[in-house]
């Protein structure tokens, strides 16, 4: 795969690298919130569960089932 070179490739990356920040940034908060983090905290943790919910009710209404098998055999 080759590096970005138009402008579209970088506006894509620039895109997709947000959406990973912001992904893992709400998962650190949802775990903080579970410890007793400030109210901020708990806020940005409730919007990104209920991201997360509707991520899923999308998926269902789809048919798109996620059964927890990896397929790993144990």
């Amino acid at each position: 795969m080759s590096a970005p070179t138009e402008l579209g490739d970088h506006m894509i990356l620039l895109a997709l690298t947000g959406v990973l920040v912001l992904a893992v940034g709400g998962c650190a908060c949802v775990v903080w919130a579970a410890r007793g983090g400030p109210r901020w905290v708990h806020a940005v943790a409730t919007v990104t569960l209920a991201a997360g919910q509707l991520v899923r009710s999308g998926n269902r209404r789809r048919g798109i089932t996620s059964s927890g098998d990896d397929g790993g055999g144990e």
